[in-house]
């Protein structure tokens, strides 16, 4: 691939999704690097400037959050892209006030991946979901679910230092981290 394609890093622990989203972004003209750990992708940030990064929220026992800085360092043009299956309105203004340019749900099909790694938007995609709130108010699931994104961004993606703030065993946490509420 020419230099000319954006260059754009993947970062996923999931080999399956990984891999999917590289060929997925390259047939769409991107010239892709891939990682599948937090240090991986800063040895690549530190080697290659990125035009754009995709990055999971939840990799291993870290957080694609604690990769903007540095791409933002790298590049301060960078479009960066935070990819989750754990979506929660407290992590997703963590990502975009440490600097992303987009949070989305997995899954992300490839021209809505396109769209922000470029900055453009549908109007399909701009649809409020405020009115969809005020009508079904949150169940008690969803809150604590919410809550608990809120204090695991608080810090850092730091499961142990969590599970403390929230006075509960560190398994424990893991546990309610791997289950969703029903209703979303």
């Amino acid at each position: 691939m020419s230099r000319s394609s954006p260059r754009l890093l993947i970062v996923d622990d999931e080999s399956g999704t990984r891999n999917m989203l590289e060929r997925a972004m390259s047939r769409r003209g991107f010239d892709t690097r891939v990682a599948e750990s937090v240090d991986e992708a800063q040895g690549l940030v530190a080697r290659e400037k990125f035009d754009c990064a995709l990055l999971d929220l939840k990799i291993h026992h870290d957080s694609g959050l604690e990769l903007i800085a540095p791409l933002r360092s790298a590049n301060p043009r960078a479009r960066i892209i935070v990819l989750t299956g754990y979506s929660s309105i407290p992590t997703a203004v963590a990502a975009i006030k440490l600097g992303a340019d987009d949070y989305l749900c997995k899954p992300a099909g490839g021209d809505q991946l396109v769209a922000a790694l470029t900055g453009e938007q549908r109007a399909a995609d701009v649809v409020p979901e405020l009115p969809e709130i005020a009508s079904a108010p949150p169940s008690v699931n969803r809150l604590a679910w919410e809550h608990i994104q809120r204090v695991l961004a608080e810090n850092e993606g730091n499961i142990s230092a969590t599970a403390r703030a929230l006075g509960m065993h560190r398994r424990t946490l893991q546990r309610k981290l791997q289950k969703r509420p029903k209703g979303q």
